[in-house]
């Protein structure tokens, strides 16, 4: 009896001693950590209960910013109002679900922090403060953006190739970020379920389309296909390939037509224009799998685009070891098929590439950020992310994206005045089906002798009866010259099926 009393009684003492190691490890090593993590209720009322510092668009246009409300649960209510215009670069700043977005990423800066001291009095008693973010996004080309995919699903990127600058960024379909900062849980979580919903395309409104989801992207690939061959190998540049409607592929029993089961073929310079499938099919296959591996890479396929934004998706293009399990991989890889996927950010980076010298800037969002007294705090420095070819080279394929304006699948999108360079893309995504759809691309710059924007547009899981050109050309052209018109200070008109200028 007296040996179970012994046990029970070293039991009880092991017992007390794991609840003074618990309460020391409480009490001291881990005494900050639960202090301020977020879900600790004082840190998190707290949070909630100060004013974050505003987001600002490129013109000064409010983003996002803090309103008091005296009488309610939180002093500061956190609100957005350009609503689903931009909510899915701003984010959201959420008592339930956290931050999201631009409020996520630059977070340190909009909370309430202690300034640099300018002055003897400030050294001697430090102040807190907020400090504003203000972004490269223009309002007026968001909009313009927004009424052309209204009612559709898709996404439009548009860049300044010369320094990185984000100037719209906007897809369909988005959400509005003030539901979800509400006060109220059941307000909150209705939007979130609203918000996370999948549509008939199984699109969420939480994933932006333009940076956070990857298409086929089809015959605007054959933009990097050309590089390649210009680049790595020229001979394969002026070898003339046959004209022909369908080819066979190599192991398998497998063939490749043209779209509508048209004719062509010859160089890359006669190829590009009318966007020849089995030209730059063969033209893949004679590259191989470790050129266009590594020139898919230079352009930043494979490597996260460094946007300054939460969730930006990586595109994708298969490995060397993929393509040469089988080599269909690799002449479907060429045009853009396959497992190639790309973002429209990405595809916007690809037409950037060619516009800038063969130089891909790094994307930004973020123009500058300055305290509550106006003060400077850090401003963007552009800098290169990636070299994917040489001028010469770009220069090249320039001139033979000009001609697809001109001549190819993209004449008479444009008028001649734009002076735009582009390449259209018909992706089709689930061979073997029925109903055929496809993802309607277009990339482009302008104007092509002297570029201020390079755009990627997508619209994806369309009929099959639409095209590149037919589907994502007019919005690229209303896209085009809003931009032109932004940069000429002329008015960036707003309507569904009208252009500016």
């Amino acid at each position: 009896m007296q040996k179970r009393i012994r046990v029970l009684a070293l039991f009880l003492m092991l017992l007390f001693g794991v609840i003074l190691i618990q309460g020391a490890n409480v009490q001291f090593r881990r005494a900050n950590a639960l202090a301020t993590s977020p879900n600790n209720p004082r840190v998190a009322a707290a949070r909630l209960s100060e004013g974050r510092g505003s987001i600002l668009a490129a013109d000064g246009t409010i983003l996002a910013q803090s309103v008091p409300t005296p009488n309610a649960q939180y002093k500061y209510q956190r609100t957005y109002p350009l609503a689903d215009l931009t909510g899915q670069v701003t984010g959201f700043f959420s008592p339930i679900y956290g931050d999201w977005g631009i409020e996520a990423q630059y977070n340190s800066y909009l909370v309430s922090h202690s300034q640099p001291a300018s002055s003897l009095a400030q050294v001697l008693s430090p102040t807190n403060s907020t400090d504003s973010v203000a972004l490269t996004l223009v309002p007026s080309l968001q909009k313009l953006a927004q009424s052309q995919l209204a009612g559709r699903d898709g996404a439009v990127v548009a860049l300044n190739p010369k320094n990185g600058d984000v100037l719209a960024m906007y897809s369909n379909p988005s959400y509005d970020p003030n539901p979800l900062a509400s006060p109220s849980g059941t307000v909150e979580k209705a939007a979130w379920a609203n918000d996370i919903a999948k549509d008939a395309n199984g699109f969420s409104k939480l994933l932006a389309l333009s940076f956070q989801e990857t298409f086929p992207p089809g015959s605007t690939f054959k933009v990097v296909t050309s590089t390649a061959a210009y680049q790595q190998r020229p001979d394969l540049a002026t070898k003339s390939y046959p004209i022909t409607t369908t080819i066979s592929l190599p192991d398998t029993d497998k063939t490749l037509s043209n779209f509508g089961f048209g004719s062509c073929g010859g160089t890359v310079a006669q190829m590009l224009p009318p966007s020849c499938d089995t030209g730059f099919a063969l033209l893949g296959l004679d590259l191989g799998a470790p050129v266009l591996f590594s020139q898919a890479t230079a352009f930043g396929f494979n490597s996260r685009p460094p946007l300054d934004i939460p969730g930006v998706a990586t595109s994708n293009f298969p490995t060397v070891a993929q393509l040469t399990a089988q080599k269909p991989f690799i002449a479907y890889s060429a045009i853009g098929q396959g497992n190639v996927a790309a973002t429209a950010l990405q595809n916007a980076l690809d037409a950037a590439a060619i516009a800038n010298g063969g130089v891909v800037m790094k994307p930004h969002l973020m123009r500058e950020i300055r305290t509550s007294q106006g003060d400077l705090v850090t401003k963007y420095e552009p800098s290169p992310w990636r070299t994917a070819t040489t001028p010469a080279v770009a220069s090249q394929v320039s001139t033979l994206m000009q001609q697809v304006v001109s001549e190819g699948t993209a004449a008479g999108v444009f008028s001649p005045a734009s002076k735009v360079a582009a390449k259209t893309g018909t992706a089709q995504t689930n061979a073997g089906a029925v109903n055929l759809r496809t993802d309607d691309w277009m990339i482009a710059f302008a104007p092509a002798d002297n570029p201020e924007v390079a755009l990627a547009v997508v619209l994806p899981n369309q009929a099959l009866s639409g095209t590149g050109a037919a589907v994502a050309g007019p919005v690229m052209n209303c896209m085009v010259q809003g931009v032109l018109a932004y940069y000429a200070n002329a008015p960036v008109v707003n309507t569904p099926t009208t252009c500016p200028g």
